[in-house]
């Protein structure tokens, strides 16, 4: 991620700002690969402006192709059609949709059902875990800023979810042993790594491929825990282990591989690999062992032993290297 999109982010995060909305086109693209997930399933979309929500606009377009129970969406403070709210509302809406009952293939207004709520929506209130409780499937774009939050409710609530976030929450320590567990894992992401958000933002990435009236934030990916095809792939791998090639740690007894693809087919012991291995991980062909931490060390996320400095960075020749994934080759 460019610094100045990374400046992007932490702002939005410290004002509790995060009004990204999602395109069509990258929802449709992800969720293409789960529709067989969907057969007689209530979906729950709720950190969305149901009248507003491109994740609406999917799912009851698509209602009856997926072979939906039913669909809800809930918004965070808000009954105004503004895409970038205020959420200076204190009451908020929900709205059901059962699917098409005049048989146009269109969700009409009056198949809609708008429902009041008491409170402001938050995803976190008694109303809204009540309509989480009655949903099979989660799918939106949650406050980058509540993410840990937001998916620890999901895990509590034993939900299937397709969602979005940054690849940075891979890296918290609240998170990477869901990863490590395979009880979440990513998706297929979005093209080249980066997505365009429609958003009041202004856009400062340097990136050359920017939209107008969008924010450009790359890092970002989609997280889930419904199987799909490209989590069963394996990867290639073609260069032999040498001690040169794949230096070991200072402090892990674990060799360094600067790049997913380089992973050397022959090694049978713990390789450090960067956090964008996880886009090509398969669970039948490595184990996940841990993680390096940028301070402290923690057993459970490390997962392996230190040998020499007890600092739970990767360092090697002394030098410290970005944060890695602590793999094994389950064949070798």
């Amino acid at each position: 991620m460019s610094s100045n999109a990374n400046k992007n982010l932490h702002q939005a995060k410290n004002a509790k700002k995060d009004e990204f909305y999602t395109q069509l086109p990258d929802i449709e693209n992800e969720l293409k690969h789960y529709r067989h997930h969907f057969k007689d399933k209530v979906v729950y979309c709720n950190c969305d402006d149901p009248r507003m929500s491109n994740f609406f606009h999917y799912f009851s377009y698509n209602f009856e192709d997926l072979g939906l129970k039913k669909l809800i969406t809930t918004c965070y403070q808000n009954q105004n059609r503004d895409l970038f709210s205020t959420h200076d509302s204190e009451r908020a809406i929900y709205l059901e949709y059962h699917g098409d009952t005049n048989q146009n293939r269109v969700p009409d207004v009056e198949e809609i059902g708008v429902q009041y709520l008491k409170g402001d929506g938050d995803f976190r209130s008694e109303e809204s875990i009540e309509l989480l409780k009655q949903a099979d499937i989660v799918v939106t774009n949650p406050p980058f800023s509540l993410f840990r939050e937001y998916v620890a409710q999901l895990i509590a609530y034993k939900k299937k979810f397709v969602i979005i976030g940054h690849q940075n929450a891979i890296t918290y320590k609240e998170l990477f042993p869901l990863i490590k567990e395979n009880k979440m894992w990513l998706g297929f992401g979005f093209r080249g790594g980066a997505g365009h958000f429609i958003s009041n933002y202004e856009d400062t990435a340097t990136a050359n491929d920017r939209k107008e009236g969008m924010i450009r934030v790359s890092g970002v990916h989609w997280f889930t825990n419904l199987d799909h095809n490209k989590r069963h792939e394996d990867l290639i791998l073609y260069k032999p282990y040498t001690p040169e090639d794949y230096p070991k740690y200072d402090n892990y007894d674990a060799i360094n591989v600067n790049k997913t693809k380089e992973i050397p087919m022959d090694y049978p012991g713990a390789m450090g690999v960067p956090i964008t291995f996880l886009d090509k991980y398969n669970p039948e062909q490595f184990e996940i062992l841990g993680l390096s931490a940028s301070a402290g060390y923690n057993q459970k996320i490390v997962g392996i032993p230190f040998i020499g400095i007890k600092d739970a960075r990767p360092i090697v020749n002394g030098k410290t290297a970005y944060a890695r994934v602590f793999i094994k080759n389950k064949r070798l």
